[in-house]
């Protein structure tokens, strides 16, 4: 299957693609589903299960609200955060909903949508099942569906798990792992980032690329902005201050100052404002999940302002190229925490920041692949184990050190020459195969870890 960069960094809302994201996709998609068949109308009840790690922390992952907005219509994409508050208690008072916004039945929350703490399908653990009783049909409709992390979805039926959309688009240079990549680079001559570019032209013009990637980047603008002027404690059970606005006080007021670090205090501020915005179900950007959303952004600012002769046209290069190193980890391995804990998260996003950063500091094939691979490497055996299972303790502060950490391995990778010991495809097959061992209570199921060594609030 061909994967664009737009599959990798999508618009969604928090705290969690996997949770929240995926959940509100998959629900939508089986309303669209029966309208499709003609049978909308004619829905009498529907039925939703949660299984697994979504049953497990879905409360405190939002999976119970994305659920209700998803039936109701609603796409992460497009969906106020704000807004939407007023629409789940509408549907919560009244024990009704109105499927795609048109069709109106009963819904008893209690009643019909379970979560399964400790049952899990076989396929993933983001499992959960869909289920319509339809007037005239003498069985319900029944879906499946995987939330297999950064808002990806597949289903299961009769032939097995498939993916939802299956892209069978030729590109012209097609490549799972990092040695086909540069294998491809140096036949060609191109950059990663070329290379990247070229395929997208597949699915459209060079403008539109350049304008959507240029759009992403405004998101995760918009999404600082939003974190470092919104006071107060974030949503949940913890009561977790929100410390962006303090701290990008105290950096303007010290700006200018002789500190040689102080760049590191701009990236922890970067990824704490997008960060705490996502833990309070904002708009973020999948990158490659809402888990590690912040690293991206925040190393992406970095380049922004502490880079000379940073341009519009270094982001495009940086998520191309960032992008391309996504593609590999979730072809090869996977982007989700439920499957191989937090390393396929804030390591995937870790290591695709660090590629772009060396990109845009003038980093060949092999030193951007060097950078990848140093930042997937030292992240290696992450757990995933959210506090109550939210996404704010340990992951708020996880995504700032994790950007700090994928600018060294950036600058690491740019002093050396490409050549090193252990490559990106070696790390990446280790962290799949580490997150195969890795007992399941430290896979975002809230029962492993800090998630029971700290006491809630």
């Amino acid at each position: 299957m061909a994967l664009s960069v737009f599959d990798l960094f999508s618009i969604g809302i928090g705290p969690s693609s996997s949770h929240t994201v995926g959940p509100m996709r998959a629900a939508l998609m089986f309303v669209q589903l029966l309208d499709g068949e003609g049978l909308l109308e004619r829905v009498r009840q529907v039925h939703v299960e949660l299984y697994g790690s979504l049953g497990a922390t879905g409360h405190g992952h939002g999976s119970d609200k994305a659920v209700l907005l998803g039936l109701a219509g609603n796409a992460p994409e497009t969906i106020d955060p704000r807004g939407c508050e007023g629409d789940l208690r509408q549907i919560r008072q009244d024990k009704r909903i109105r499927l795609l916004g048109r069709h109106e039945i009963g819904f008893d929350e209690d009643v019909d949508l379970v979560m399964h703490r400790t049952q899990a399908l076989p396929a993933h653990s983001n499992g959960m099942t869909c289920s319509a009783v339809v007037d005239g049909l003498d069985e319900p409709v029944e879906r499946t569906y995987y939330s297999v992390g950064g808002g990806f979805v597949v289903t299961e039926d009769g032939s097995g798990v498939r993916r939802i959309v299956e892209d069978t688009t030729p590109v012209p240079h097609a490549f799972r792992t990092g040695d086909e990549l540069l294998a491809i680079c140096e036949e060609t001559g191109l950059s990663i980032a070329q290379v990247m570019l070229e395929n997208e032209l597949c699915w459209r013009s060079r403008e539109e690329v350049v304008q959507g990637l240029l759009g992403i980047w405004r998101v995760m603008q918009e999404c600082v902005d939003n974190g470092v002027s919104t006071e107060g404690i974030l949503p949940g059970g913890l009561r977790v201050r929100r410390r962006a606005p303090e701290l990008a006080v105290r950096l303007a007021i010290e700006d200018g100052q002789a500190d040689p670090l102080r760049g590191l205090d701009w990236i922890t501020l970067y990824a704490l404002a997008v960060n705490e915005e996502n833990a309070a179900g904002g708009r973020v950007v999948t990158a490659p999940t809402n888990g590690a959303a912040g690293i991206i952004p925040a190393v992406l600012h970095y380049y922004t302002r502490f880079v000379p002769g940073a341009t519009e046209l270094g982001v495009v290069r940086f998520l191309l190229t960032a992008a391309a190193v996504g593609v590999i980890i979730k072809e090869t391995a996977s982007i989700s925490g439920a499957e191989v804990g937090c390393q396929g998260e804030v390591g995937s996003a870790c290591a695709m920041a660090a590629a772009g950063m060396a990109a845009v500091l003038g980093g060949t094939p092999r030193q951007v692949e060097n950078a990848a691979e140093i930042g997937m490497e030292h992240n290696l055996g992450l757990t995933c184990d959210p506090v109550g299972g939210l996404v704010q303790i340990p992951c708020i502060e996880r995504n700032a050190v994790a950007a700090v950490k994928a600018v060294t391995a950036a600058r690491t990778a740019i002093h050396g020459d490409g050549r090193h010991i252990v490559s990106l495809d070696k790390v990446v097959k280790t962290m799949r195969e580490t997150g195969a061992d890795m007992k399941v209570k430290y896979k975002e199921t809230a029962r492993g870890g800090l998630a029971v060594n700290v006491i809630e609030c």
